[in-house]
């Protein structure tokens, strides 16, 4: 709830360039789903698990740029790889890119594929693809497996509600 507060009370100083002078702000946040996987990296691939002991290290931080109301960008590594929705026939997939969050615009049609729609409801948030409207980020029931997307986010094998926290 104060990571969403933080959001909304930060959203003029986090609207991102729209005139191309503002520069934009990026916030780091945990992210876990409703079954408490977080995310790490794995031969360059974004894997939902469990991560303990020792390995808690590998948790990747997600960074946000807001550029309105509900419009984000996704990244990870300090903004330099961002998640993207690539549509490839029918075939919809998670994609991280070499690319820096604040370089991003959601008014440039070829970084549409970067932008989600994010929805709080409750203590919980979801992230729909612009790109790909209707498909939704999801983890899978089963742990250590690619966090990818969801065109059923109703479906009981795949997650789609998340846990937002402000990284400190």
């Amino acid at each position: 709830m104060a990571a969403q507060l933080s959001i909304m009370l930060s959203l003029d100083e986090a609207a991102c360039r729209p005139s191309g002078r503002r520069p934009c702000k990026m916030q780091a946040f945990r992210i876990w789903d409703i079954n408490q996987k977080t995310f790490y990296l794995r031969n360059n691939q974004l894997i939902a698990g469990y991560l303990q002991g020792p390995n808690t290290k590998l948790e990747e931080k997600i960074d946000i740029v807001t550029t309105d109301l509900h419009s984000v960008f996704l990244g990870i590594h300090g903004g330099k790889l961002c998640l993207s929705c690539i549509k490839s026939g029918d075939d919809v997939k998670l994609q991280l890119e070499e690319i820096n969050i604040t370089d991003l615009s959601k008014n440039k049609e070829q970084d549409k594929r970067f932008v989600f729609i994010r929805s709080d409801k409750g203590p919980t948030t979801s992230f729909e693809s612009v790109a790909c409207p209707g498909w939704f980020l999801c983890t899978a029931l089963e742990a250590d497996q690619p966090v990818s997307f969801t065109n059923k986010p109703e479906e009981p094998l795949t997650v789609t509600k998340f846990y937002f926290q402000e990284d400190q």
